[in-house]
């Protein structure tokens, strides 16, 4: 899409009214960016970027301890998928990473599946986001529930919390088990293993972060503050508190070479399940945070793009000792907030991060554990959507029970479980909801509520004839009412006419229902008369053949021309119907249009 103001030449106009060169499958919002770039702009985008890499650096290590890797897989992954997911993606500023949504999920897969196979997994979801973005399925992300959503983040922003507590507290346990109870109650029976050095540290590094200047936070946050001044109190006072030194031996100096994963059908069909969950919270992660940047900047994402980045970005970082990826919220903030406004920013914040792991990577070794805790301490407590608690008892019942089974499942059992469990309540209780909203009940001139023109007051309904009124979505939660309202009527009709002006949707289900009343009608000698149906339901029924099995001449376009033919129909034999024709005509116009 061009921008405004950057009008084409008649010949490329002409060219551009086509899908194929209108609408991509594959173009990056950086190549719509650089065409009037300038040169303010690039100082903006390269303090923002240089600013969001510094934030950065404290919340990748972070998060990859946390996960179970080394910190600098963290590192790695913000460098190499944060550059891929800028240069390719969708939006304008998406700042693309690690983040703490994939700690739980990361963790899990490595104790279960081991390192080699996390970085299969994490490819794999990398395919499935590929094809999803491919295949235009951005848009779908926005039918998962909002209640599902906010209660699997607030389940992961606690488990994020349980994580923390042997590095900030200091304990002396080996091996901290995955399953929230039982870490509970190992981290319980060892809390008198505390370190009052590392807890000091960690509650100091903790107020830091908590209470740096706003004013100052937009250019040096404070979680780098608590970082470098932790790292430098450990190094000048040789404190006796866990480092990244004494627990992973330092960071490399550079990325590592590019290693290709060792793929067996074997592995793969076990890796399915955790890959589809990875690509669909990298989905809705990114999806989010490009839907938040898009209100900062006054502009529109392309989610289709945006995927298909998150893609790539999740199938290369894996060959470089990366881990999973997605779009960050408070990094795509930070840069907004900084004058980011293109692509570029992102770009600037991986070299950035890849500058400092070159020139500083030596140093990282005093780096203590404690104050990485304190970020993801910080991180967890902004995470969870804790007000949402309060709103339950003013929540719709449905929306409460998605949240907190969500919620719930997340923090004792697993992610994936929590999604498809969650998924499978909110279909039960939309259906319910579609089926309540569906109405089938018989109407004469007494109980019409309908407009002037369409009311049957005031007209003779012939004896034998029934009128009933379907409103609403006819889908397969909601076809037992037709019948219910049959047998409530408690008479044979020789005509029954059902209005379906307010009919707007209707399903295999709701067809096949229609198609054994009207064998049933026809085995007691009884007509079906359809009135004013929607397009979509008559498209619905021209495609099945029951229009033909009908009778097109049983199709009319409003309550009078029904009327009309039922006294046709009880007055003799079949007689042409100008009206249905008329009618037929017109749907097969708007049709085609």
């Amino acid at each position: 899409m061009l921008p405004r103001g950057r009008e084409p030449t008649f010949c490329v106009r002409s060219l551009l009214r086509t899908k194929s060169i209108r609408d991509p499958i594959f173009r990056p919002r950086l190549l719509d960016c650089l065409e009037g770039y300038t040169r303010p702009q690039f100082f903006a985008d390269l303090t923002a970027g240089i600013t969001v890499g510094i934030v950065a650096l404290p919340l990748a290590m972070a998060f990859a301890i946390a996960s179970g890797v080394k910190p600098e897989a963290g590192i790695f992954t913000a460098v190499i998928a944060g550059f891929i997911i800028s240069a390719l993606g969708g939006s304008r500023v998406q700042i693309g990473g690690p983040t703490g949504a994939f700690i739980i999920i990361v963790f899990g897969i490595l104790a279960k599946y081991g390192a080699a196979n996390l970085a299969i997994c994490t490819m794999m979801a990398g395919l499935i986001l590929l094809a999803m973005g491919a295949l235009r399925l951005g848009t779908a992300i926005k039918f998962i529930p909002y209640p599902l959503t906010m209660g699997f983040t607030s389940g992961i922003a606690v488990l994020i919390f349980s994580t923390q507590v042997k590095d900030f507290l200091g304990l002396s346990v080996a091996q901290v088990p995955a399953e929230l109870v039982e870490k509970i109650r190992l981290l319980g029976s060892h809390l008198s293993s505390f370190q009052w050095p590392t807890l000091a540290l960690a509650v100091a590094s903790l107020l830091i972060i908590v209470f740096w200047p706003r004013k100052w936070a937009r250019r040096v946050p404070g979680s780098m503050v608590a970082l470098v001044l932790g790292t430098g109190l450990v190094m000048l006072f040789q404190i006796p508190v866990e480092t990244i030194g004494s627990r992973f031996g330092g960071i490399p100096q550079g990325l590592p070479k590019m290693v290709l994963p060792d793929l067996s059908w074997a592995n793969i069909q076990h890796l399915i399940p955790p890959a589809l969950t990875i690509a669909l919270l990298a989905a809705i992660e990114s999806l989010l945070s490009a839907v938040v940047a898009d209100g900062m900047i006054d502009d529109r994402h392309d989610s289709n793009q945006e995927l298909m980045a998150q893609g790539i970005a999740n199938l290369v970082s894996p060959l470089f000792g990366g881990i999973a990826a997605t779009g960050a919220i408070a990094r795509t903030a930070t840069n907004v907030k900084n004058g980011g406004r293109t692509p570029v920013a992102g770009m600037v914040h991986a070299l950035t991060l890849l500058v400092i792991l070159l020139v500083a990577a030596p140093l990282a070794r005093f780096i203590p554990l404690a104050t990485l805790s304190a970020v993801l301490v910080v991180v967890a407590f902004n995470m969870g959507e804790w007000h949402h608690f309060r709103r339950l008892t003013n929540w719709p019942k449905g929306d409460a029970l998605i949240f907190l089974s969500a919620f719930g499942l997340t923090v004792l059992v697993d992610l994936t479980v929590a999604v498809e469990v969650g998924m499978v309540v909110a279909a039960i209780l939309f259906i319910k909801k579609v089926s309540e909203s569906t109405e089938v009940s018989a109407v004469d001139d007494g109980t019409d509520t309908e407009g002037n023109h369409h009311s049957l007051v005031g007209k003779d309904i012939p004896h034998g004839v029934l009128v009933f009124r379907l409103f609403g979505a006819f889908f397969f939660g909601a076809t037992d009412k037709l019948e219910a309202a049959l047998e409530s009527a408690h008479r044979e009709p020789k005509v029954l006419i059902l209005r379906m002006r307010k009919l707007l949707a209707i399903d295999a289900t709701g067809l096949n229902a229609l198609e054994d009343l009207l064998a049933k009608l026809r085995r007691k000698g009884g007509h079906l008369i359809l009135s004013a149906p929607h397009t979509q339901p008559y498209l619905m029924m021209e495609k099945a053949g029951f229009i033909w099995d009908l009778g097109p001449e049983n199709v009319c376009p409003d309550i009078d021309a029904a009327l009309a033919r039922a006294r046709q129909i009880l007055a003799g034999p079949d007689l042409p119907n100008a009206a249905s024709n008329r009618f037929q005509e017109s749907m097969l116009r708007e049709q085609h249009t």
